[in-house]
C-alpha cells in the first residue's frame, strides 16, 4: 500500500513506516539484463550451469548493485510526495551485502523514513531501507 503525503506535510513524516512492498522475483532475465547494462559478466551471475557447479552459493545470484537498485521501483510503490514536480536521489550513507540473492528468489523492500531535513529548494529525506529476500535470515541493508 501507498503512503501518499502532501509536499507541506514532508517534516512531519520522520518515523514513518511505510511498510513492505510486493513480493519481485528475480529471474535469470533480469540478472542478464542488469549484467549487459553495467558490464559485469561475472560467470556467478550469467553462467547458471557453471555456477550451480562451482560457486559456494549452489546457483547463480544476483549482483548486489541489482539488489540495491530494485530499491528504486519498491520505493514508489510505498510512497508518493505530491505536489513535487523534481525527485532525486541524493546518494547513500551505508549500504552492506550481508547474504546473496538466488536467482528465482523473490525479494521485497521495508522502507522508514528516519529523518526529513529541510534544504534549499525542498526536503532531503534518509530512509532505512531492507531489501529481504523470502525465506532468508539475512538482508541486504541501505540508507539512502
Amino acid at each position: 500500500m501507498t503512503t501518499i503525503a502532501a509536499y507541506a506535510d514532508a517534516l512531519g513524516l520522520a518515523g514513518t513506516d511505510l511498510g513492505v512492498s510486493e513480493w519481485l522475483e528475480v529471474t535469470q532475465d533480469r540478472v542478464n539484463l542488469f549484467a549487459d547494462a553495467v558490464d559485469d559478466h561475472q560467470w556467478i551471475h550469467v553462467d547458471p550451469e557453471r555456477a550451480t557447479a562451482e560457486s559456494p552459493f549452489g546457483g547463480p545470484i544476483a549482483h548486489g548493485f541489482l539488489s540495491l537498485s530494485l530499491a528504486t521501483k519498491f520505493w514508489s510503490e510505498l510512497f508518493d510526495l505530491e505536489g513535487v514536480t523534481t525527485k532525486v536521489n541524493y546518494g547513500l550513507d551505508k549500504v552492506r551485502f550481508v547474504s546473496p540473492v538466488k536467482v528465482g528468489a523473490r525479494v521485497r523492500m521495508n522502507a522508514v523514513i528516519a529523518e526529513v531535513t529541510e534544504v534549499t529548494g525542498g526536503y532531503q529525506f534518509a530512509v532505512d531501507q531492507v531489501i529481504e529476500v523470502e525465506g532468508g535470515t539475512k538482508r541486504t541493508l541501505s540508507r539512502p
